[in-house]
């Protein structure tokens, strides 16, 4: 406090920067292959063949994610009809959610600083990590919500049972949104209550004991029917190989054990770029303040577990993100931080986005399309974040992340670099041969046109050998491949740019679209 006044609380203004940087990512940004394009696959399959117990993916069970996502979206559709956009709301109202949950968690562990609500909100909506990928239809916005809920709990559960209890709901609810892996994030702060909290062992090891008793009874309404009616292979993958089997051998994303410490600067940018930020660090005193020994426990218990595990992806920290703001935002008390060397990256990024304006980048290394005009403008709005982070201080830092973010949000803006990331081409040339059949040359669909196309039959896998002779079957049918790999001879009836790669379409009825203007790389 400063002249006898409160400071201004600033959880309002992140949870509405967030929002909007968010919603313009919705509508400027096509549904993302291969995550926002399966998810909204899958929800679409649930409302088509209303199965809400067992999720499924092109026809068949899909057992990597529980069915929180498509329960909330299908909700959503209920009252605004089959949406895209709506659907891809539901993921950043539980980012804004996180961000108020935040807020809320700093005050109950130091009430006594009247602004650290607003500094920690500040701080987690200004973290590039965040606000790019709580934005997005994923389930890790979800899982936070589910861990802050938790954290809320255990720090009550020393006092009353009812915190027990309260934490088993919350892992009922980041089980039903990603699964197990709720444990990672509370397991450890749990049991290790009483060294942050001075809890007794016994009444801890009771408590949690319970927690995990009222979580598995709540999750029980929905595993035990989905694994009696999904079958002896979903029933397999549910149970072991998509929770246990993933922490001893990642079946994707398999990186060294190193992979979160490399990129922790990354993730922590802006605010981890400030050395002021970092001395304060070092000077906060965690064993006078439980609330700084619970956030460290919280933060270094994720990344040394999940530094274990095989599969890793950036966006699996997000739960311990708000962790990392409460520590922040304690040390962000008294005279302002600067965080000059944050400019590095927008400024790098501007000049990366000049190269490929100006054609210095082979085309075949550009994330996105050449669009001369459209890269030099992200350019120069880089170049002036950099600028800006010369003058920026205090949780105004957080306008560097959310800036960079909607800056990345426009690279997808109408236009070359947007269509190429856009199923909506290919979707309009197969729709017609939806009830004739629709074929994938290549075993690895993930959904991609299902939605987009609103299919309601399942899409055929066909190798090469197969391809020709079922396409031949019925005219009507269509097929869609890849003209760098294997692909039927004969001129396709349309070629499409998707993801950076030529698609050729084949067949399909007379009525249907003869062609598709491609989208070009340059």
């Amino acid at each position: 406090m400063t002249g006898g006044h409160a400071p201004r609380d600033q959880t309002w203004p992140a949870m509405a920067a967030f929002a909007l940087v968010a919603v313009l990512g919705v509508l400027t940004r096509p549904l993302l292959p291969v995550d926002e394009t399966r998810y909204l696959a899958v929800a679409w399959e649930m409302r088509l063949g209303g199965d809400w117990i067992v999720p499924h993916l092109n026809g068949a069970p899909y057992s990597h994610k529980p069915p929180l996502l498509f329960w909330l979206i299908n909700l959503v559709w209920a009252g605004t009809g089959v949406s895209a956009t709506a659907a891809r709301l539901v993921g950043p109202a539980f980012g804004v959610a996180a961000i108020w949950a935040t807020s809320r968690l700093a005050r109950r562990l130091w009430p006594e600083d009247a602004g650290i609500g607003g500094r920690a909100a500040m701080v987690l909506a200004g973290f590039g990590a965040f606000a790019l990928f709580a934005g997005l239809t994923m389930f890790d916005a979800m899982l936070t919500v589910a861990v802050i809920g938790g954290v809320f709990s255990i720090w009550t559960a020393g006092r009353a049972w009812r915190g027990w209890v309260a934490l088993g709901v919350a892992l009922a609810l980041g089980a039903l949104a990603k699964g197990p892996v709720i444990l990672i994030h509370l397991a450890p702060l749990a049991l290790s209550a009483p060294l942050w909290a001075g809890v007794a062992w016994r009444r801890t090891l009771l408590g949690f004991a319970l927690a995990l008793g009222v979580g598995l009874g709540l999750v029980a309404l929905w595993l035990v029917p989905a694994v009696i009616t999904g079958g002896a292979e979903y029933r397999d993958a549910v149970l072991w190989t998509q929770s246990a089997g993933r922490m001893t051998e990642s079946f994707a994303h398999a990186r060294p054990w190193w992979f979160f410490l490399a990129l922790a600067p990354a993730v922590l940018w802006p605010f981890a770029w400030s050395p002021s930020l970092w001395r304060r660090i070092a000077a906060l005193n965690p064993r006078g303040e439980p609330g700084l020994r619970l956030a460290t426990i919280w933060v270094g218990s994720a990344l040394a577990l999940f530094s274990l595990m095989s599969g890793k992806q950036i966006h699996y920290l997000l739960p311990a993100l708000p962790a990392v703001a409460l520590i922040f935002a304690r040390a962000m008390r008294g005279a302002p931080i600067g965080a000059w060397p944050a400019a590095l990256p927008p400024g790098i990024i501007g000049i990366a986005c000049f190269a490929i304006a100006l054609g210095f980048v082979p085309k075949d290394l550009a994330l996105v399309p050449r669009s001369s005009a459209h890269m030099a403008a992200i350019g120069l709005g880089c170049l002036g974040l950099a600028a800006l982070a010369f003058r920026l201080r205090g949780t105004g830092i957080a306008w560097l992340g959310l800036s960079l973010v909607a800056l990345a949000n426009l690279v997808f803006a109408p236009g070359a670099p947007g269509r190429v990331y856009d199923a909506s081409t290919i979707a309009a040339l197969i729709a017609p041969s939806d009830a004739a059949g629709i074929g994938v040359l290549g075993n690895d669909y993930n959904g991609e046109f299902t939605f987009a196309a609103r299919l309601r039959n399942p899409v055929a896998l066909l190798s090469p050998g197969e391809a020709a002779d079922w396409l031949a079957a019925d005219p009507d049918r269509a097929l869609v491949a890849r003209l760098d790999r294997d692909h039927p001879s004969g001129e396709p009836r349309a070629t499409v740019i998707y993801r950076a790669h030529a698609y050729g379409v084949w067949g399909g009825p007379d009525n249907a679209p003869k062609g598709a203007k491609d989208v070009a790389l340059d």
